[in-house]
């Protein structure tokens, strides 16, 4: 047996993975019925996306992004559908809805802190935490997997994974015990990491309009400037490995941005390492009550996104509108 975290260990002691029953079956409509589907299927009932990303997994990121409350992600993986993110509150998410209380989960479906998955590649047994359980459990439905994400405040179903087996093990969302292959991905290119990244900056600025709009707060524009500020402070988070909002080489955030000549007058940052993704990202300060403040704070006018490797930072301000006239 071999153990997961992150950054990677070994356990040499011997387990034994029991078998690991849920009742739970797979829905026979809404959005989880495509995963294992082709993708042709699916833009006959959805249409063509309005932007496709690179992702980390080996899958397209197909955004759905015309409207909020029809927000998706599909990913899309040799024309099959293998995952799919949704945060939209019109979508069909059978057994669960967006707005959902965390106890109504309970009632319907028994959260398991472990989950059994097996493939040709070898057994994998994700560990979920009390937090993971409270927060982001995950639920196996017949042959797919749903990630639940709960506002912590709120205690409502904020958004939905549906996933297939193989990229949940791709992704390793959990602390993993398997035995046999742990799957992984080519190493990418700088221009390949380039290109994930810049989808990336722009899910997260998506996914922070959505929760804006559902906390009726004012949606930011993009701000190509403040941008490039806060790519900068990721990067160099990554390349001389520290993470705080103060550096050692360009100073605090207001130094960032007046070294840019960047106008405003009220400025906020947030900083992520190591999730899996943007709209993890999102959703981790979404549940921190100072990230999610500053997510919320409805003095700030735009965003600049600014994502290097798995290092992601948003800068916030508001414009200065007696500067922006002169």
């Amino acid at each position: 047996m071999d153990e997961y975290t992150n950054p990677p260990r070994l356990d040499d002691e011997s387990l034994i993975i029991d078998s690991i029953e849920n009742d739970a079956e797979r829905p026979q409509s809404g959005l989880s019925t495509y995963i294992g589907k082709s993708s042709a299927q699916f833009v006959e009932q959805f249409g063509k996306p309005n932007r496709v990303d690179v992702s980390l997994y080996g899958y397209e990121w197909w955004i759905y992004n015309s409207k909020e409350t029809s927000y998706m992600q599909v990913g899309v993986q040799e024309e099959t559908i293998v995952t799919i993110y949704a945060v939209g509150e019109n979508l069909e998410l059978q057994p669960f809805k967006i707005g959902q209380t965390i106890g109504e989960i309970y009632r319907t479906i028994l959260l398991q802190p472990e989950i059994l998955v097996q493939i040709d590649e070898g057994t994998y047994r994700f560990e979920l935490t009390e937090e993971d359980l409270n927060i982001r459990p995950l639920i196996q439905l017949g042959d797919i997997y749903a990630q639940l994400s709960i506002d912590k405040l709120t205690g409502k179903l904020f958004s939905i994974r549906f996933i297939d087996k193989e990229t949940l093990v791709k992704m390793r969302p959990y602390e993993l015990v398997y035995r046999g292959k742990l799957m992984s991905q080519e190493p990418l290119s700088e221009s390949e990491w380039r290109q994930v990244e810049e989808g990336t900056e722009k899910q997260i600025f998506d996914i922070t309009n959505i929760l804006r709009e559902r906390f009726e707060v004012t949606r930011l524009s993009w701000d190509e400037e403040t941008a490039k500020v806060a790519f900068q402070h990721s990067e160099d988070m990554e390349k001389n490995q520290f993470f705080s909002h103060s550096s050692p080489h360009s100073g605090e955030l207001t130094d960032r941005l007046d070294a840019q000549d960047i106008n405003y007058k009220m400025a906020g940052e947030n900083l992520a390492v190591q999730y899996i993704d943007g709209p993890a990202a999102v959703e981790g300060w979404l549940n921190s009550e100072a990230h999610r403040n500053i997510l919320l704070e409805k003095e700030f006018t735009h965003l600049g996104v600014g994502v290097y490797q798995k290092t992601y930072t948003q800068n916030f301000i508001k414009k200065d509108e007696k500067l922006n006239q002169d």
